[in-house]
């Protein structure tokens, strides 16, 4: 049955999930946009349903799609229905409600050579987005976000990862509980600092590595600090002051995947005949 009213009480309850506090109570949260409805649905996601513009139609590339899941309802709904469930100025025509699903810390604690990146305080929905992504790109077997950073089912923050979040085991948690079990299964934690005296290039990252970065203006906080085994510098040439902590990020996490994962040949140049 479609939904045309935005004073539905089913749309008042979606909509309410745009605030922290309804997607903790309720436990699901909202995507929004083609594709990451597409990843949601390819990925295993727990969609309750898929809300499509009917006066549009249910998108092309969205059309295959609609036996993914027996249990997802696809219901027709107004553009002021998007539009009450949507953020975005320009909302899209389509979006999900998805029901929360939580990884357990296990399994990562069980990894073999994990390579993971932590996030303490990390208040930037973007930054912890783009970090989620750059993890799924590099090859991380998760991210840990501590207490005091952006909650990764912000719309903003779910967009910023690009589908990247139904990709990796994305864990919210204590860090000061979580990172010691770590260190005891034989985890290196290993963080960037000025003041650090040899660079992220130099570090062996093929062991257990969990990479600890910290909130934008203070860093790591005082306490994870405590449980840090290696700091490391990211060099730089320019005369930046630094790096902002997601593009930090992604250094250390291509680095960590050019050692595990490739090895450095030097092709050399034929001079020209």
């Amino acid at each position: 049955m479609d939904i045309l009213s935005p004073q539905n009480a089913r749309v008042k309850e979606w909509a309410q999930l745009l605030e922290k506090k309804h997607r903790d109570k309720q436990q699901k949260y909202i995507i929004e946009g083609i594709h990451l409805v597409q990843e949601a649905l390819r990925s295993g996601a727990d969609l309750e349903c898929v809300a499509f513009d009917v006066d549009q139609g249910i998108p092309n590339e969205l059309l295959h799609m609609t036996g993914a899941g027996t249990e997802v309802e696809w219901i027709g709904v107004s553009a002021a229905v998007i539009a009450k469930c949507s953020d975005t100025k320009t909302p899209q025509p389509v979006f999900a409600v998805v029901r929360k699903q939580s990884a357990a810390i296990g399994l990562l604690l069980q990894r073999k050579n994990s390579l993971v990146i932590v996030l303490d305080g990390v208040q930037d929905p973007g930054n912890v987005g783009t970090i989620i992504r750059t993890a799924d790109a590099a090859g991380a077997d998760g991210v840990i976000v501590g207490r005091g950073s952006a909650d990764i089912h912000n719309p903003k923050t779910i967009r910023s990862t690009m589908g990247s979040i139904f990709h990796l085991p994305v864990i919210e948690g204590d860090l000061l509980e979580i990172i010691p079990e770590a260190k005891e299964q034989g985890v290196r934690i290993v963080s960037t600092s000025l003041q650090a005296t040899s660079t992220c290039y130099g570090y062996d990252f093929t062991k257990a590595s969990w990479l600890l970065v910290g909130n934008e203006a203070k860093g790591v906080s005082d306490a994870a600090q405590q449980l840090v085994d290696e700091s490391v510098i990211i060099p730089m040439k320019g005369r930046a002051e630094s790096l902002n902590v997601a593009m930090a990020s992604t250094v250390m996490l291509f680095e960590a995947m050019r050692q595990r994962d490739f090895t450095t040949t030097i092709i050399p140049v034929q001079p020209p005949k």
